[in-house]
């Protein structure tokens, strides 16, 4: 009963004109895709070195503090035991 209900609800959703929109950006994407393969891919290895600063400055927050305790001071890095 529950799978009649989800399947009715589906269709409602992707029917008409979203199912043509779906269709039409489907066929426009796969089109391009085989149109435009080699200059994506010849443009890929550009695109990975762009990510790495980007990568940088977003992940690291641009280095923006150098986490600072309550006290103003930062912290220090315990020497390692050796064992």
């Amino acid at each position: 009963m529950a799978n009649k209900e989800f399947l009715s609800s589906f269709m409602r959703i992707v029917s008409g004109h979203r199912l043509a929109f779906l269709a039409f950006v489907a066929a426009g994407g796969y089109f391009l895709w085989t149109e435009h393969q080699a200059h994506l891919l010849a443009a890929l290895p550009y695109l990975i070195l762009l990510l790495c600063p980007l990568m940088h400055v977003f992940m690291h927050h641009g280095h923006s503090g150098h986490h600072q305790n309550d006290n103003g001071r930062q912290h220090e890095i315990p020497p390692s035991k050796e064992e």
